[in-house]
Protein backbone atom coordinates (compact mmCIF):
# COMPACT_ATOMS: atom_id res chain seq x y z
CA UNK A 1 0.00 0.00 0.00
CA UNK A 2 1.35 3.42 -0.85
CA UNK A 3 2.14 5.83 1.99
CA UNK A 4 -0.45 8.35 0.76
CA UNK A 5 -3.19 5.68 0.78
CA UNK A 6 -2.20 4.52 4.27
CA UNK A 7 -2.21 8.10 5.54
CA UNK A 8 -5.62 8.79 3.99
CA UNK A 9 -7.03 5.60 5.52
CA UNK A 10 -5.91 6.51 9.03
CA UNK A 11 -6.35 10.27 8.89
CA UNK A 12 -9.51 11.83 7.49
CA UNK A 13 -8.31 15.43 7.62
CA UNK A 14 -5.03 17.24 7.32
CA UNK A 15 -3.61 20.54 8.39
CA UNK A 16 -0.45 22.12 6.99
CA UNK A 17 1.29 21.69 10.37
CA UNK A 18 0.91 17.89 10.06
CA UNK A 19 2.79 17.73 6.77
CA UNK A 20 5.37 20.50 7.06
CA UNK A 21 8.66 20.85 8.91
CA UNK A 22 7.62 23.32 11.62
CA UNK A 23 9.62 22.69 14.84
CA UNK A 24 7.63 23.67 17.94
CA UNK A 25 4.37 24.09 15.98
CA UNK A 26 1.52 21.74 15.13
CA UNK A 27 1.87 17.99 15.41
CA UNK A 28 3.48 15.02 13.74
CA UNK A 29 1.91 11.57 13.52
CA UNK A 30 3.88 8.34 13.22
CA UNK A 31 1.56 5.52 12.12
CA UNK A 32 2.52 1.89 12.73
CA UNK A 33 0.57 -0.94 11.07
CA UNK A 34 2.89 -3.90 11.62
CA UNK A 35 5.51 -5.18 14.03
CA UNK A 36 9.29 -5.24 13.56
CA UNK A 37 8.98 -8.59 11.74
CA UNK A 38 6.54 -6.99 9.24
CA UNK A 39 3.52 -8.91 10.61
CA UNK A 40 0.15 -7.22 11.25
CA UNK A 41 -0.53 -6.63 14.94
CA UNK A 42 -2.33 -9.51 16.69
CA UNK A 43 -4.74 -8.35 19.40
CA UNK A 44 -3.93 -11.44 21.49
CA UNK A 45 -0.15 -10.83 21.54
CA UNK A 46 2.09 -8.65 23.71
CA UNK A 47 4.23 -5.96 22.04
CA UNK A 48 6.48 -3.18 23.26
CA UNK A 49 8.15 -0.06 21.90
CA UNK A 50 10.86 2.07 23.51
CA UNK A 51 10.93 5.83 23.22
CA UNK A 52 14.49 7.01 23.92
CA UNK A 53 15.25 9.77 26.42
CA UNK A 54 14.35 13.25 25.23
CA UNK A 55 11.05 12.66 23.45
CA UNK A 56 11.04 15.63 21.02
CA UNK A 57 7.82 17.45 21.92
CA UNK A 58 7.22 20.86 23.47
CA UNK A 59 3.65 20.16 24.62
CA UNK A 60 2.95 16.42 24.95
CA UNK A 61 3.13 13.04 23.26
CA UNK A 62 0.60 10.23 22.99
CA UNK A 63 0.20 6.72 21.60
CA UNK A 64 -3.36 5.67 20.73
CA UNK A 65 -4.52 2.27 19.44
CA UNK A 66 -7.11 2.10 16.67
CA UNK A 67 -9.24 -0.72 15.25
CA UNK A 68 -8.13 -1.78 11.74
CA UNK A 69 -11.69 -2.05 10.47
CA UNK A 70 -13.33 1.04 11.96
CA UNK A 71 -10.37 3.43 12.38
CA UNK A 72 -11.94 4.31 15.75
CA UNK A 73 -10.17 3.82 19.03
CA UNK A 74 -10.05 0.12 19.84
CA UNK A 75 -13.03 -0.78 22.03
CA UNK A 76 -11.61 -2.33 25.22
CA UNK A 77 -12.51 -2.38 28.92
CA UNK A 78 -9.66 0.14 29.33
CA UNK A 79 -11.98 2.65 27.57
CA UNK A 80 -9.18 4.94 26.40
CA UNK A 81 -6.57 2.80 24.59
CA UNK A 82 -3.76 5.32 24.96
CA UNK A 83 -0.53 6.06 26.78
CA UNK A 84 1.34 9.31 26.88
CA UNK A 85 2.83 12.17 28.80
CA UNK A 86 -0.51 13.53 30.02
CA UNK A 87 -2.27 12.15 33.09
CA UNK A 88 -5.82 12.29 31.72
CA UNK A 89 -7.84 10.21 30.91
CA UNK A 90 -5.37 7.59 32.14
CA UNK A 91 -2.20 7.88 34.24
CA UNK A 92 0.82 9.36 32.47
CA UNK A 93 3.51 6.96 31.31
CA UNK A 94 6.58 6.80 33.52
CA UNK A 95 10.14 6.79 32.24
CA UNK A 96 12.77 4.20 33.15
CA UNK A 97 15.81 5.30 35.21
CA UNK A 98 17.77 5.82 31.97
CA UNK A 99 15.12 8.28 30.74
CA UNK A 100 13.62 6.00 28.08
CA UNK A 101 9.92 5.17 28.14
CA UNK A 102 8.64 1.69 27.29
CA UNK A 103 5.03 1.31 26.15
CA UNK A 104 3.36 -2.13 26.14
CA UNK A 105 0.43 -3.24 23.98
CA UNK A 106 -1.30 -6.38 25.29
CA UNK A 107 -4.79 -7.72 26.14
CA UNK A 108 -3.90 -7.84 29.87
CA UNK A 109 -1.60 -5.59 31.84
CA UNK A 110 1.86 -7.23 31.91
CA UNK A 111 3.34 -7.96 35.33
CA UNK A 112 5.51 -5.14 36.59
CA UNK A 113 4.26 -2.64 33.99
CA UNK A 114 2.69 0.57 35.30
CA UNK A 115 -0.86 1.29 34.12
CA UNK A 116 0.32 4.41 32.29
CA UNK A 117 2.76 2.35 30.22
CA UNK A 118 0.20 -0.19 29.00
CA UNK A 119 -2.41 0.01 26.24
CA UNK A 120 -5.01 -2.74 26.16
CA UNK A 121 -5.64 -4.68 22.94
CA UNK A 122 -8.38 -7.18 22.10
CA UNK A 123 -7.84 -10.80 21.03
CA UNK A 124 -9.36 -11.36 17.61
CA UNK A 125 -9.11 -7.68 16.61
CA UNK A 126 -6.41 -6.19 14.43
CA UNK A 127 -5.09 -2.78 15.36
CA UNK A 128 -2.66 -0.03 14.46
CA UNK A 129 -1.14 2.71 16.56
CA UNK A 130 -0.21 6.34 16.12
CA UNK A 131 2.50 8.14 18.06
CA UNK A 132 1.58 11.81 18.13
CA UNK A 133 4.12 14.49 18.95
CA UNK A 134 2.51 17.83 19.76
CA UNK A 135 4.77 20.78 18.99
CA UNK A 136 7.53 18.46 17.72
CA UNK A 137 11.11 19.59 18.23
CA UNK A 138 14.09 19.60 15.88
CA UNK A 139 15.48 16.15 16.88
CA UNK A 140 12.35 14.61 15.33
CA UNK A 141 12.87 16.39 12.01
CA UNK A 142 16.65 15.85 12.04
CA UNK A 143 16.02 12.14 12.74
CA UNK A 144 18.48 12.20 15.63
CA UNK A 145 15.71 10.82 17.88
CA UNK A 146 13.90 7.68 16.85
CA UNK A 147 11.71 5.17 18.72
CA UNK A 148 12.45 1.47 18.38
CA UNK A 149 10.31 -0.68 16.13
CA UNK A 150 7.24 -2.16 17.83
CA UNK A 151 8.47 -5.64 18.77
CA UNK A 152 6.63 -8.71 19.91
CA UNK A 153 7.46 -9.33 23.57
CA UNK A 154 8.26 -12.92 24.51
Amino acid sequence: MKIRSMFFYGITGITPAMSMRLPGIGSQYLLVFQDAAKRPFDGAAHYRVTLPRGIPEAKFWSFTVFDNQTRSMLDTPQRYPRAGSQSFPSPAATASPDGSTVIHFAPTQPNGVARGNWIQTTPGRGWFTILRLYSPLEPFFAKTWRPTEVERAG
